[in-house]
């Protein structure tokens, strides 16, 4: 008997608890849907939802609790579609890829992932790492270890001796021949079987490398990696299993081909052409532009040995002056534009260093918060979970104590952030 009364008292006690409600008593609330802020709301998080938005201040009663962000500008969590949660960029890199477990790379990854929460990022879309991202998505999901909510490609895909192809530039006896599991493709059947690996090992969204890129020791860093044939069978097995696909590519051409083949969303876009702009207002394709990438990679070209020399004359070629005259120029012309940063080329925890750029290259702060919110809780499949701050959606929060508009620098400090209810920051 006394062991069912001790065994109710606990069921109580954790009934209890998780029925506590937490009372946001906020100033100014954005809204992504009308880009507008409203004023003096009171936001009640129960569990891991916003079950209410009340007009006004209203206080908490018994042992719910208020939080007060009555002169704060309060946001719904951002979502950075590009990042690369295992990894940060360090003049060790190249030498790290044959000197670190995987035991390593996961627990540096841990400490990456929280550094992104805390920055106000509850969600990122991680586009390619060596699998310990779908671990570490996994442990997340779990409660296991702090960090944003994970979309991730697991393994990059691309085709022998590409920018994907983790055996690029390493010795004869080291470089094998990998293939579709290793997500190395050189046919539509390749690339059939390289998707449905990735969904085997765990990933939901996939990733390619239309073109060669910077950071990998290939000489060329604009040619076209793949025929349109393979992209167009990888984009139809990835529709089977309903994930988001994406696009690296700073050249033209491979660009053009990612987007007639039905890529969601070209990353980075440097050297894209006003056609290839105009091909993805028509397919409905959307840009992550990553200008941050762009110009940490050219301040760190100029530091000697930082980068193997191949890699620091592409990163001077393709940098952050173009990468951000581009961008500017899809924007006015109406390409439409999602947010992401390529964090991992810069310290994971700096994200919030691209709105300043996208706004700098003529995009207004409201548009920008937009991007990083609304739309790519649509992208992703989320926009009636995430990206607002709404009734029934999940509870991520952030909020900075000046006015975004007024002072974009404030996106880098945020000072509140709650992720499905939880109070992280």
């Amino acid at each position: 008997m006394k062991n069912w009364i001790y065994l109710a008292l606990i069921a109580f006690s954790i009934q209890a608890v998780s029925a506590q409600k937490y009372y946001l008593q906020c100033g100014n609330v954005f809204d992504p849907t009308s880009e507008r802020w409203q004023k003096d709301k009171t936001i009640v998080v129960e569990g891991k939802r916003i079950t209410e938005i009340l007009n006004g201040f209203v206080d908490a009663t018994g042992d719910d609790q208020n939080i007060d962000l009555k002169e704060a500008w309060v946001m719904p969590g951002f979502i950075d579609m590009h990042v690369h949660i295992e990894s940060e960029s360090n003049p060790r890199a190249y030498l790290n890829r044959f000197t670190l477990n995987e035991a390593d790379v996961a627990f540096r990854a841990a400490v990456y992932a929280n550094k992104t929460l805390l920055a106000g990022f509850t969600t990122v879309r991680d586009l390619g790492g060596s699998g310990v991202n779908i671990a570490l998505k996994n442990a997340v999901e779990a409660g296991l270890v702090g960090g944003p909510r994970i979309f991730t490609t697991g393994k990059t895909i691309g085709s022998t001796g590409s920018h994907a192809d983790p055996t690029s530039g390493v010795r004869k006896d080291l470089m094998g021949d990998p293939g579709p599991a290793e997500g190395i493709v050189n046919s539509p059947e390749d690339a059939r079987k390289a998707v449905r690996q990735r969904y085997k090992d765990g990933a939901n969204t996939i990733k390619i490398t239309a073109t060669g890129g910077v950071l990998s020791t290939t000489k060329n860093g604009k040619n076209a990696h793949f025929t349109i044939e393979e992209i167009k069978e990888i984009v139809k097995t990835a529709e089977d299993y309903d994930f988001l696909t994406a696009a690296h590519a700073h050249g033209d051409e491979g660009m053009r081909r990612a987007v007639v083949a039905g890529i969601h969303t070209i990353e980075h876009g440097t050297l894209m052409s006003e056609a290839t702009m105009d091909l993805m207002i028509e397919h409905g394709t959307y840009l992550v532009p990553t200008i941050t990438a762009g110009k940490q990679v050219s301040i760190n070209a100029e530091i000697e040995g930082y980068y193997p020399p191949m890699v620091a004359a592409k990163a001077k070629e393709i940098g952050g002056k173009q990468s951000q005259a581009t961008f500017a120029k899809a924007y006015k012309k109406g390409v439409n534009i999602a947010f992401g940063t390529d964090a991992g080329v810069f310290n994971h925890g700096e994200n919030a260093r691209e709105f300043f750029y996208m706004h700098e290259a003529g995009m207004p702060v409201k548009e920008a918060l937009k991007a990083a919110t609304l739309v790519n809780a649509k992208l992703l499949g989320m926009g009636d979970e995430l990206g607002q701050i709404k009734e029934g959606f999940l509870a991520d929060i952030v909020a900075t104590k000046e006015h975004p508009e007024k002072n974009v620098l404030a996106l880098q400090n945020v000072h509140f952030v709650m992720k499905e209810g939880k109070h992280v920051k």
